[in-house]
């Protein structure tokens, strides 16, 4: 790497030397990487390309997930969500016993360690939600439900500063990962005070297609706002909602 001398600055390729600029300055270096078509063909690299092939599988069905649930998670991730989500369903793939390598998925693997995946790493669903709950799926029918027991919102509920009252959400989708489509269902209570009396036990009820030979994945969430003068103010924008993975059925 070379720094550049001189009044004219040059940005671009030239001569098999790149220019470009940086936070130090305008530098050179000199074109390098291996040839794509050798990547591409030489056995040397078999072990790459399988890697590549299943990274590049994830990351397709990291992004079929996230759009399932798009406006949930609209209001519930962090920055680093995507990155998280492919290293999970990477360790998924390897757990694959039926396809070679280089074409493992995670659907043909044990799927089921997606279960309590957390879509906000600054909003943990497992340091929020301090009840038991039942999650349930049942294909055959296409019902879906999230059973809460009673609870004491203050004493059950880990609000940050400046709640007032919060939601409890859920959504079930079911995910092509071939197509790349799904149907995705919502719901979610309404604005519950965040405070000493005793919610009711609670149940979310969803439906999705009878007998689905699609996987099922089920989300639960808590989301929390700042009422001021009648109107409800999602807190913070959502940076501490609580969403997590609590159920799934790959068939």
């Amino acid at each position: 790497m070379a720094s550049q001398d001189g009044i004219f600055k040059i940005k671009g390729t030239l001569g098999g030397v790149t220019f470009y600029k940086t936070k130090d300055g305008h530098l050179a270096r000199e074109k390098g990487g291996i040839d794509k078509k050798r990547m591409a063909k030489d056995p040397a690299f078999k072990r790459t390309r399988e890697n590549g092939s299943e990274f590049g599988r994830a990351g397709t069905y990291g992004k079929y997930l996230r759009s399932a649930f798009r406006p949930m998670l609209n209001n519930t991730s962090d920055k680093r969500v995507v990155s998280r989500l492919v290293k999970d369903l990477m360790t998924i793939i390897k757990t694959d016993t039926v396809n070679a390598r280089g074409e493992r998925t995670p659907i043909e693997g044990n799927f089921e360690l997606l279960r309590g995946f957390e879509f906000n790493s600054n909003g943990l669903l497992s340091n929020t939600l301090y009840v038991p709950y039942n999650a349930s799926i049942d294909r055959a029918s296409g019902d879906v439900s999230v059973e809460l027991p009673e609870l004491v919102p203050e004493q059950m509920i880990s609000a940050p500063a400046g709640t007032t009252h919060f939601k409890i959400v859920a959504g079930a989708s079911e995910v092509d990962f071939q197509a790349g489509n799904s149907l995705t269902v919502y719901t979610g209570t309404a604005e519950i005070p965040w405070n000493s009396d005793t919610m009711p036990a609670l149940t979310l009820d969803l439906e999705l297609t009878a007998a689905s030979e699609l996987p099922l994945v089920l989300l639960l969430g808590v989301e929390f706002y700042q009422e001021i003068n009648g109107v409800f103010y999602m807190l913070n924008n959502g940076s501490f909602n609580a969403l997590a993975v609590v159920n799934l059925n790959k068939q």
